[in-house]
């Protein structure tokens, strides 16, 4: 399977609590969040639910799966075609603490992750997507795992709050393959990993 990590983010590199509540997320003493909502036009959406849509699976780290299924799993979200992708196609989960996923088609990987999704990528045809999962998207990067990056920047400075890179990690050059910019300023990048970065382009 390829493997495309999907991520929103600011332009200060924040991914926490980007979603529909302000106290979505307060760790840390984050009190900023919901700066996602009404963020990209028409287009934006658009792409976003065909992202859902043309996925053959979701893999996601613990907190963003509650997250997801706490707002797409039930009620009017739920018909969302967005939801319905969700509910429909399988899930991984990346877990040492679950063990009884209440979300239909949900497994949760072992404790040898790097095994796990090792196998995943290359038992299955079609694309993986990582929704999210800021912590789990280090990981992969650093493990050599992820085969495309799309990022979601929107134009806000947040100043505070968890971001996507750590302040320590591998160094790893980029290939952009695609760029668009909607009429909200929103920007949307893939990115496909080329290597370790050597310091030379």
């Amino acid at each position: 399977m390829k493997l495309t990590t999907i991520t929103q983010l600011t332009l200060d590199g924040v991914t926490q609590a980007n979603g529909g509540a302000s106290d979505e997320d307060r760790a840390g003493g984050f009190d900023r969040g919901g700066w996602a909502l009404g963020a990209g036009d028409d287009s934006t959406r658009e792409h976003i639910t065909a992202t859902y849509q043309r996925a053959d699976g979701f893999l996601f780290g613990r907190r963003s799966y509650d997250l997801f299924h706490e707002s797409w799993g039930a009620g009017d979200m739920s018909r969302h075609p967005i939801g319905v992708a969700l509910a429909e196609k399988p899930k991984y989960v990346a877990s040492r603490t679950l063990t009884q996923p209440e979300w239909a088609n949900t497994s949760v990987l072992g404790d040898d992750l790097l095994a796990a999704i090792t196998e995943l990528k290359a038992s299955r045809e079609g694309e993986l997507i990582v929704p999210g999962s800021s912590r789990l998207i280090q990981w992969l990067l650093a493990n050599d795992l992820v085969d495309e990056l799309e990022l979601m920047t929107v134009p806000v400075i947040l100043g505070q709050g968890r971001r996507l890179f750590a302040d320590a990690g591998p160094a790893i050059s980029m290939t952009l393959l695609d760029q668009h910019t909607d009429s909200k300023g929103v920007v949307i990048q893939t990115f496909r990993p080329a290597g370790a970065w050597n310091g030379t382009r």
